[in-house]
This record gives structure tokens, sequence and C-alpha cells, in this order.
């Protein structure tokens, strides 16, 4: 078995951060809607959580924001001449598709592609799937540059298989690896992969949109060269989706040997569990956090973001750490549930509580922002290192953001022609920073 280690590449919040209220099923991102964002402010926390892990030793890794606005939405919807042309026509006659047009919500990496790790691929090869995020509007337009982004990144093919998104179709529906979860004894040792979907092919449902389908989980799987016997597929409970649990990972955490999960995350709890015990014979026992309804309501589960929290292995602790939002802890049931937990000899010896206010009042916690890519030494070699980091490559980007970014953004900035000028260069910026100027 070979040393790996779990690299959390998290999302570089772009200088575009906006409310612009429009994930359906999201309840924070409708709540907010229209308020005024500090796309600064939302950077520097999401660097900050990024340094605390470095300080901590883990491997850090970052993806840059993506182009914005995207033109190409624009101009696929009939906008013609200059780029201050397009931007004025589209503010005058749709100023719901510019918003569109300049969404950040690629800083959510969670959805950026599903991963599977070299020791689980039948093939020998580590595996990114890019998200075709194909349910909503303004997250359907950001995998051609994420597949682009992780062929930057990720360029061995002997080593990495990057696939682009599947087929943009309601049967095909992906949001990546917030629908996905890896249970192993070890990072570098084989491990479960759980899939999770909300409906299958050609269903239709009553509600909040489910936004992954079965389908689009066993396609990529078998993609991922993943052995079946070790590939689980789980149904998201409708009543979580229902509920606002958008995504599996706003009601279910996993990492290593443990699984920390509502009591209405699945629809067949039991049966998933089993599942995953059967398929982790000889390779791991498995460790189960359950946070039932009644000392967590879901909807307290879902305003808090409990599960959608970080759940590492903390260099020189035995147990492994929760790194939760502040809200879990400002969150009176959540609070007292997190506590009883430490207090207790399970698996999750302690919680820690960052600051993501900016990311959180769109819908998006510590686990939002970060996609989970377990490497070995050589992968790490082989992999760009400008994207890797340390303090003072953060101190670098910081002093990017605190440049080139605004402290207040309102929609009506955004039918400036004068904004996009300020969001490319920034970007251009952070690009020749982490090495991947051949994206500008």
């Amino acid at each position: 078995m070979s040393t790996a280690y779990e690299v959390n590449f998290d999302g570089l919040i772009g200088p575009s951060h906006n409310y612009g209220g429009m994930s359906e099923g999201n309840l924070a991102s409708a709540r907010n809607e229209g308020d005024v964002s500090n796309p600064r402010e939302a950077a520097i926390q999401g660097l900050e959580k990024m340094r605390l892990l470095v300080q901590a030793g883990l491997k850090q890794g970052v993806l840059p924001p993506l182009p914005r606005p995207n033109f190409d939405l624009l101009v696929s919807a009939g906008f013609t001449g200059s780029d201050a042309d397009i931007i004025e026509a589209a503010a005058r006659s749709h100023p719901k598709l510019l918003k569109a047009a300049y969404s950040a919500s690629s800083m959510w990496a969670a959805n950026a592609a599903t991963v599977s790790p070299s020791a689980d691929a039948s093939d020998g090869r580590l595996h990114l799937t890019s998200a075709n995020l194909s349910t909503m509007l303004h997250r359907s337009i950001e995998h051609p540059d994420t597949t682009a982004t992780l062929i930057s990144i990720f360029g061995d093919t002997d080593r990495f298989g990057i696939h682009a998104a599947l087929p943009a179709h309601a049967d095909f529906a992906d949001e990546g690896a917030a629908n996905h979860i890896r249970l192993c004894a070890d990072h570098g040792a084989p491990g479960v992969e759980v899939f999770v979907y909300g409906r299958k092919a050609g269903e239709s449902t009553i509600g909040f949109p489910a936004r992954q389908t079965r389908l689009a989980s066993e396609s990529i799987a078998r993609a991922h060269t993943m052995p079946p016997e070790r590939s689980i597929f789980a149904r998201q409970a409708r009543a979580a989706i229902d509920a606002g649990a958008f995504h599996n990972d706003v009601v279910c955490v996993g990492s290593l040997d443990t699984l920390f999960y509502h009591e209405h995350a699945f629809e067949e709890t039991d049966a998933v569990l089993q599942a995953v015990r059967k398929a982790g014979e000889g390779l791991f026992e498995l460790k189960t956090v359950m946070v039932p309804e009644a000392e967590v309501p879901i909807s307290d589960a879902i305003t808090s973001y409990l599960f959608n929290s970080q759940l590492l292995k903390w260099p020189g602790e035995d147990r492994l750490v929760l790194l939760a939002p502040l809200e879990t802890q400002e969150t009176e049931s959540t609070r007292a549930f997190c506590e009883k937990m430490v207090e207790g000899n399970g698996p999750i010896g302690r919680v820690q509580y960052v600051d993501v206010r900016q990311s959180m009042r769109n819908g998006g916690g510590p686990a939002c922002l970060r996609l989970r890519v377990v490497m070995t030494d050589e992968e790490l070699s082989a992999c760009n290192q400008g994207v890797l980091l340390d303090e003072e490559k953060i101190d670098q980007l910081q002093d990017i953001v605190a440049k080139t970014y605004r402290d207040k953004l309102v929609a009506a900035d955004l039918a400036d022609p004068a904004f996009a000028v300020e969001c490319q260069t920034a970007r251009e910026a952070l690009l020749d920073c982490l090495g991947l100027s051949e994206l500008a």
C-alpha cells in the first residue's frame, strides 16, 4: 500500500461573489438574495480556512475561480458586439441571465468533480469526472472550464484520468463529490465508494429538484473503473431534499472508516449501512455517528450546516476532527449535540469552528468549499505544483485579493462593463501566481 494523503483542493472564491438567489432548493441562497456581498472578505475567509489546515500539517491545494462573466453563455443567448455591448444589452433585457453569467458558484469545489483515488480504481489511476451541474443554469456553464482546470493540474495521463462531464440531460444530472462518500481504513488503502442519488433516470419528482440521478452515479463508477463489489448506490431521502438538503453533503459526511449522518439522510438507512459493511469486509470496520431527529431537527441540521463540515484526520490527534461553520456553534441543538459527541468515546473527538459566513449566506459550508483528492507521493509530484499551498503562497493570494477584489458588490454593479475588466484582471493575477497562466 502506497502512502497517500487526502488533499483538500478548495475553490478560491472569485471577485464576482454575489447573492444572486439562483439556486432552487438552497434555502440560504434564497433567503439572502439581493443582499450586499463582500467578495474580498469571502476570499480571505476561504484562504484563512486553507491556512488553518496548512498550519496543522495537512495537504492543501486550491482551484482558481472560473472566468466571469461567462461570455459564451451571453453570446449563446444572442447578444453580440464588444464585451461592453454584450454586458450592457444583457443588463437591459435579461439581468437574470447576466447574474448567471457572473455566478461565482464554482467556489464550491465539492461540486467540481467526483474523485476516485488510484487505490480504488481497477486501472490504478486517479480519476476525476467533471460534474455537469445540469439542474441549475448558472452552474451548468461551469464544467468546460472546470475540465480545462483539472487537465492543467492533473495532466499526466499515465497517473490521472480526467473525464469530461456527462451529457447535459436530466437523466445524467450530476452534482459531483457533494453526493459521493469514500470510506476506508487508510487513505492509501482500497475503499468503498458510496454514490448518493435523488432519483432514477426518467423519474419525475414533486418539490425541490433531486439533482443527482442513479444513472449519472453508475456512469461515473464505470468510467472510474470502480470494482462493482465496492460501489454502493444509495438513495437520498426525499424528505431531506424537500427540507433543503439539495446535496447529500448537507445531511451526511464520511471520512476514513467513519460515517456521520442525520437520521433522515437516506431512504433506507439500514440497507445502506449493511451494504457498506459487506463491501468493506476485510478492509475496514465501519464506525457510525447518527444524529437523531429528536436531538437535531433536520431543519436545524440544514440551517446550521452541521454536516457540511470537513471531517479530518488531524495530525497528532487520535480521533477525527469536525471542522464546522460558526453557524453550527450558534445553533442551540447542533452545539449541544457536538458537545455531547466529543465528550463520548466515539470516532469524532473534537469540533473546531471556522468563519466562512460569506459562503454560508449563499448556501455553502466548509465542505462545499473543498474537493477531496486522495493522492500518493508520486501523484503529488506529478501534478501542477503551483496549486499546492504553503503559507507563503496563501499570503501571495491574499495580497492579490486585497488589491483586486471589491469589498462591496450589489446586483447593479454587474451591469458596469468596467467590473468585467476587474474580474478578468484579478483572475489573471491569481492564475499567474498559481502557475496556471495557460487558463487565462
